[in-house]
């Protein structure tokens, strides 16, 4: 690691005025992810402004069933509050899915929105890589890629993004708060807060230089919806998704889908909302066939590579059992 400079910033206001005095100043939170890439020399900030302290650490629960995250609340503090628990389960469990107990601890809302792909080659500093260094390649594409990206992917960049939490934010429509440097403010839907590699992979986010994500609001549930967040993965203990899926249903009294939302984890540089098969599936019953062709038109775009072409069938498996265990569990309820 390089020499770095640290400041605590005591408001929103300083925080910006560091950012704008020092072009190689960055924003840390919990820095579970931000120092593993400065110990790796991935990434070499010169002064870290410490924004966990500022005062975005509430949970807000509405009277018309939405709520608003601060960005600093922590990982752990939010996957165990019992609103989130009641009306948004599926990021209850996501959250639970994605890190381990001591992490979850540490790691705030907002840091996780913004933490890096763990593709090897971009943690490998002896390796090319696009993301780090535009221009220089991507050698996952014939090199070592099962756990990379099938959608969304370009010839520069196939990497998948990491964060559990995002699927889940994604498949509830949630929304980020963000404050510029210049003290500006403004939304963008967490489903656009990514974006794809084409030929730039080195930009992943529509942030600006000194952008401060101040907070996740969550609109109201949809009505009587059932949620599930299914993660798949080479063990059980702290690992990253192969593929998983965020899903809620609302099933109509005839038995057809009346709302259903999907959104796939581990498969493209960002989460992945299935609106393709969302489309197909809203207002159809969710027999077996409708639900496979759906799933599989959603699929129809990705392109694989030879190692992790089994995550195609994978999400289509996924999907498949994820509205149709929802919907299970509804006509038993």
């Amino acid at each position: 690691m390089k020499d770095f400079a640290y400041a605590r910033a005591g408001d929103a206001a300083e925080a910006a005025a560091l950012m704008a005095e020092r072009p190689d100043a960055t924003y840390i939170g919990g820095g579970t992810n931000l120092v593993d890439l400065m110990k790796l020399g991935v990434t070499g900030p010169g002064l870290l402004i410490d924004v966990s302290r500022l005062p975005y650490d509430r949970i807000e629960h509405r009277d018309d069933g939405s709520a608003l995250i601060g960005a600093t609340v922590r990982n752990g503090a939010l996957a165990g509050d019992p609103g989130i628990r009641e009306r948004f389960p599926l990021l209850s469990q996501a959250l639970l899915a994605g890190a381990s107990g001591q992490l979850r601890t540490v790691a705030t809302v907002g840091g996780n929105l913004l933490q890096r792909t763990r593709c090897g080659y971009f943690q490998d500093v002896t390796k090319p890589c696009n993301k780090r260094e535009p221009g220089s390649g991507c050698p996952a594409i014939e090199g070592a890629h099962r756990d990379l990206a099938v959608l969304g992917t370009s010839d520069h960049c196939v990497a998948s993004h990491p964060s559990d939490m995002a699927v889940a934010l994604v498949a509830l429509d949630a929304v980020a708060h963000l404050r510029s440097v210049d003290g500006g403010t403004r939304t963008v839907p967490v489903a656009e807060l990514y974006v794809l590699p084409g030929d730039t992979p080195h930009r992943e986010t529509v942030l600006d230089r000194g952008d401060l994500i101040t907070a996740v609001e969550l609109p109201p549930p949809p009505p009587a919806a059932r949620m599930r967040y299914r993660k798949v993965r080479d063990r059980w203990s702290y690992a990253f998704a192969l593929v998983s899926v965020a899903t809620a249903v609302s099933v109509a009294e005839d038995g057809s889908l009346d709302d259903v939302r999907i959104a796939l984890g581990g498969v493209a540089p960002r989460p992945w909302r299935a609106r393709i098969a969302e489309e197909r599936l809203r207002g159809a019953r969710p027999d077996e066939k409708t639900l496979r062709e759906a799933a599989r038109a959603e699929l129809a775009g990705a392109r694989p590579l030879p190692d992790n072409a089994f995550k195609v069938d994978l999400a289509t498996d996924l999907i498949v059992a994820g509205v149709r265990d929802l919907v299970a569990r509804k006509d038993r309820a």
